[in-house]
C-alpha cells in the first residue's frame, strides 16, 4: 500500500535526521516545507520533499492536500481510557461547591470506578474503552499510553491489563501499557496502607509481569494515597520485572517524588502543577521527561504546570490528556494544545513539539513516531484547510482535523 499526499500548504514537525526529544529553546523551532509532498510506503514514511521534486511518484492512493497541513499524529504520553461507566455526578458535586478531595474522602473519586470496573465485565470494559480510543484516533491521536489503576484488586488491575493487551493488539494506534495499581488505597486497607503497597509488590506485580503485557510502572505519590516510600518501594519492585518507572507527582503538594523518579531514571514525571527549584534542578541532567496535563488543571480548576518555568530552564516538556473519568473526561488533543498555548503560556511552536516529538518521547518510542522524518511509522494528521500550523491552538473547540492516517493507512471510523 502506498499513499502519496500532495499540494501540502506546510509540512509541519519535518526532520531530515532523527531527533528523539527537543527541549529548551529548540522547542521553539518547528521545521516547516511550504508547499510540499509525502510519500509513504506501507507504514513507513518513506520521502519528502517540495513539489518541485513530486514528478514521477507514482503511488495507489492520491491525496491532494491543497491549502491543509499535514503533521505527525499526535502523541497522547498519559491517560487513563480503560474504565467503566462515568462519573458525572461528581461533575455535578464539584459544581455545588465539593472539592476533589471532598469527593474521594465521601467515596467517590478512583474508588467509585474501581468499583464500578470490577463489577463490568472484561469484554463491556474492552467495548467501551475501544470507543474511546476510536474517538482519539479520530481526534488526531496516533499514539497512546493506557494506564491501569481503577481496579485496586488484583483480579481487577489484572483485567485491564488484559483489555489493554486486547487494544494494543487489535488498533492500529500504537499502545504502550502501564501498571498503576498505586493510584489509590481500596477502602479495605484503608487503615492498613502498608498491607496493600505489599500486595503490590509481592503479588500483583510478580502476576502481571507474568502476562508479559506492561511495560511501565506508575504510582501516584501524593498526600492520601502513596508516600515517597510507599513509591520508592514499588518502583524498585518493578525494576526487578523490568517494568519502566513513570510517576504521578507534584499534582496537589511537593513530597519529593520528583528527585526520586529522576533517581529511578523515570521515563517521566508526570502532573507538576506544583514545583519548586529542587524539582527543576533535578530534572537537569537527566533522562526524566517532565509532562504537563493542562486539561486536567482545566477541569479541576487547579493550578496549571508552570511550563514556562520548565522550558526556559532549559528542560524538555511533553504535553498530554490524562484522559479519565474523574478528573478529565476528554481524549481531545487539540484542546491540550490549546490549553497549553492560553494557560501554560507554549508558542504554538512549543506546543506541538510536546505534543508530537516529546510525548513520543515520554512512550519510549520518539525513534519511531512524532516527526515526519524518513524511516518512521506513517502516522499523519491532514488538517482542514488553514494558513498556519498556529491556527490549531488559536482555533480552540474547533475540530481542525480532516484526514488521520495511522500505521499507513487512511483511518474510517
Amino acid at each position: 500500500m502506498s499513499i502519496l499526499i500532495k499540494n501540502i500548504k506546510q509540512l509541519v514537525q519535518v526532520h531530515e535526521n532523527m531527533v528523539t526529544i527537543v527541549k529548551g529553546q529548540d522547542m521553539r523551532h518547528l521545521p516547516v516545507i511550504e508547499n510540499a509532498y509525502l510519500y509513504i510506503q506501507d507504514d513507513t514514511i518513506v520521502e519528502f520533499g517540495t513539489m518541485d521534486f513530486c514528478d514521477g511518484i507514482e503511488a495507489e492512493t492520491v491525496i491532494d492536500a491543497t491549502g491543509k497541513l499535514v503533521l505527525p499524529s499526535w502523541c497522547d504520553s498519559h491517560t487513563h481510557i480503560v474504565y467503566a461507566g462515568n462519573r458525572v455526578s461528581e461533575f455535578v458535586d464539584r459544581i455545588n461547591g465539593l472539592s476533589y478531595a471532598e469527593i474521594a474522602n465521601r467515596g467517590g473519586g478512583i474508588l467509585n470506578s474501581a468499583k464500578q470496573l470490577q463489577n463490568t465485565s472484561e469484554d463491556d470494559l474492552y467495548e467501551q474503552s475501544t470507543k474511546r480510543l476510536d474517538e482519539m484516533i479520530a481526534m488526531g491521536t496516533g499514539a497512546v499510553e493506557i494506564k491501569t489503576g481503577y481496579g485496586l484488586t488484583v483480579e481487577a488491575e489484572l483485567k485491564m491489563l488484559k483489555v489493554i493487551k486486547r487494544i494494543k493488539q487489535e488498533s492500529l494506534a500504537k499502545i504502550a501499557p502501564t501498571l498503576l495499581a498505586a493510584h489509590a488505597i481500596p477502602l479495605e486497607y484503608k487503615d492498613d496502607k502498608h498491607a496493600y503497597v505489599n500486595k503490590i509488590i509481592k503479588e500483583l506485580i510478580p502476576k502481571a509481569a507474568t502476562l508479559r503485557i506492561a511495560k511501565y510502572i506508575d504510582v501516584f505519590c501524593e498526600d492520601g494515597y502513596f508516600s515517597v516510600e510507599d513509591t520508592k518501594a514499588i518502583l524498585a519492585a518493578g525494576a526487578t520485572h523490568n517494568l519502566i518507572p513513570k510517576i504521578h507527582v507534584n499534582q496537589f503538594n511537593i513530597l519529593g517524588g520528583v528527585k526520586l523518579g529522576v533517581d529511578h531514571n523515570a521515563l517521566s514525571v508526570d502532573h507538576l502543577e506544583e514545583l519548586n527549584d529542587r524539582d527543576i534542578e533535578a530534572l537537569k541532567n537527566s533522562n526524566t521527561m517532565p509532562v504537563a496535563l493542562p486539561a486536567c488543571s482545566y477541569f479541576l480548576g487547579i493550578p496549571y504546570t508552570p511550563a514556562r518555568q520548565i522550558i526556559d530552564a532549559g528542560l524538555a516538556l511533553a504535553i498530554a490528556t490524562d484522559y479519565n473519568p474523574g478528573s478529565t473526561p476528554s481524549g481531545n488533543m487539540n484542546f491540550v494544545v490549546s490549553t497549553a498555548c492560553i494557560k501554560l503560556k507554549l508558542t504554538p511552536e512549543e506546543a506541538i513539539n510536546a505534543a508530537t516529538i516529546n510525548g513520543a518521547y515520554a512512550m519510549g518510542f520518539s525513534n519511531m513516531y512524532g516527526s515526519i522524518t524518513r524511516g518512521k511509522k506513517a502516522n499523519v494528521i491532514i488538517t482542514k484547510p488553514m494558513n498556519h500550523y498556529a491556527q490549531i491552538p488559536y482555533e480552540f473547540g474547533h475540530n481542525p482535523i480532516d484526514t488521520v492516517i495511522i500505521n499507513g493507512q487512511v483511518w474510517e471510523n
